[in-house]
């Protein structure tokens, strides 16, 4: 899972971009169907699941604790389920590579259940802070031994019958949500998330789907997620929609190359993760949606984008839940907008793959753009639709995002932009250098 060699990676674009494209299945709704089948009894199919590193973590993992998961020939994924409690003991760490998801996630699974499970990642998941999932993890009975700061390497004991608790989040994140409520599956009583912000609720729709007893309802405190423990999950048809996550590099790379005109195809449309979808329109970005429909309980649409010039914006501060990891992609956006935008309201970047609020300074700045940093965001001075200078070689920081969003920037810029590692590509979007190609853009050097 460690990306041993770097990989550098420069495309240009000597003219517009077009056709139709497809994106990689959902990566938030792809790391639950697999763990959300494996708990299940009996034989879940899922269809369109993305097959980067990150997700291949999970089904490691839950291959690791007694799932059968296989790939057949024809793209489809089958999981014959363990049940909920089910869990057996992993013989060997669970190396979960970069995925911050899977880890955060599996804490939860593990948390309820009478097995001991230690976690290990990659240079750049070993940096980041998992105290947030360990504190309510623990008060539920789970037993933890983190390394310095909270992170990994570590090692958690689970406890059965866990404690059911009611738990208020300190900071909006639909990780520390999603693996509480995995707790709650093998846990008796009722466990509670109040969520003061919402944020996606992929965990919610796809455990009702699977039959678990969930209420979710307004309170002063916030959105009120209640499930019953001891689930008994029924075995699912699942149809992942495209990620929007994906599909917003070819949404900014379409509004920034004069010319271009983009259709991203099946792209999953769920409210709590079209924020930059309309931080674009707020900018004049011209997206269109076409057959709108709702696929596996999820809504999805075709995305038609074309160029359109954009005006800079103070990014609603309340957009943030809901494009967390579309962030990197906006400031590219705002690189090319008519004068100064101010995007605040996102401290999560600090603690992502990179600092992505430091690394995408840093990388803009190399390619003459003038940025300023917040503690929350970036202010970015936009070019009013010219070419960006480029000519830099961009530190990724194993940051699969940055590597991609700075790609983008590339295809409009004076001196083409080099991408100094663009290994931490194959985690999310293994595909996305050929869609690149497909489009019109070429990779040189």
């Amino acid at each position: 899972m460690s990306h041993a060699s770097s990989q550098p990676l420069t495309l240009v674009a000597a003219g517009p971009l077009t056709g139709r494209v497809t994106v990689p299945g959902d990566k938030s709704i792809s790391h639950r169907s697999l763990m959300l089948s494996a708990l299940a009894v009996g034989e879940s199919r899922v269809e369109g699941l993305l097959e980067g590193e990150d997700v291949l973590a999970t089904a490691a993992a839950m291959r690791a604790m007694g799932a059968d998961i296989a790939r057949g020939e024809d793209g489809a994924w089958t999981i014959h389920g363990v049940g909920v409690g089910g869990l057996l003991q992993p013989a060997n760490a669970l190396d979960m590579g970069n995925s911050g998801t899977s880890t955060r996630l599996l804490m939860g699974l593990v948390a309820s259940h009478p097995i001991t499970a230690t976690f290990v990642g990659d240079a750049s998941l070993s940096k980041r802070p998992m105290g947030r999932v360990i504190e309510p993890l623990m008060s539920m009975g789970a037993d933890v031994n983190a390394s310095p700061g909270g992170r990994l390497p570590l090692m958690l004991r689970g406890l059965c019958p866990a404690v059911p608790i009611t738990y208020t989040l300190p900071v909006a994140s639909a990780q520390v949500k999603s693996a509480i409520l995995l707790a709650g599956l093998n846990t008796p009583g009722i466990t509670r998330v109040i969520e003061p912000i919402a944020t996606r609720d992929h965990s919610e729709r796809m455990l009702a789907g699977f039959g678990a007893t969930l209420t979710v309802e307004p309170s002063p405190e916030g959105r009120v997620i209640s499930l019953h423990g001891e689930a008994e999950l029924r075995p699912q048809q699942i149809v992942v929609p495209g990620d929007p996550s994906s599909a917003a590099f070819w949404l900014v790379a379409a509004s920034i190359v004069p010319g271009s005109d983009v259709t991203v195809e099946n792209v999953g449309l769920n409210p709590t993760r079209t924020g930059l979808i309309a931080a674009l329109r707020l900018m004049g970005a011209d997206i269109e949606e076409l057959d709108a429909r709702t696929v596996g309980g999820e809504p999805v649409a075709d995305l038609r984008v074309r160029h359109a010039p954009l005006s800079a914006i103070e990014v609603p501060p309340e957009l943030a839940p809901s494009m967390i990891d579309e962030y990197p992609a906006l400031f590219v956006a705002a690189a090319f907008a008519q004068g100064r935008t101010v995007a605040r309201g996102a401290h999560e970047l600090r603690v992502k793959e990179s600092d992505r609020i430091a690394a995408m300074k840093a990388a803009l700045e190399a390619c003459g753009v003038v940025c300023e940093e917040y503690e929350d965001g970036l202010a970015v001075q936009g070019s009013g639709g010219e070419p960006i200078a480029g000519g830099a070689t961009i530190e990724t920081h194993l940051d699969h995002r940055i590597a991609m969003s700075m790609a983008v920037a590339g295809l409009h810029a004076r001196k083409a932009v080099t991408i100094g590692d663009a290994s931490p590509i194959a985690t999310s979007y293994p595909g996305f250098v050929g869609v690149a190609i497909s489009l019109g853009a070429e990779v040189v050097g």
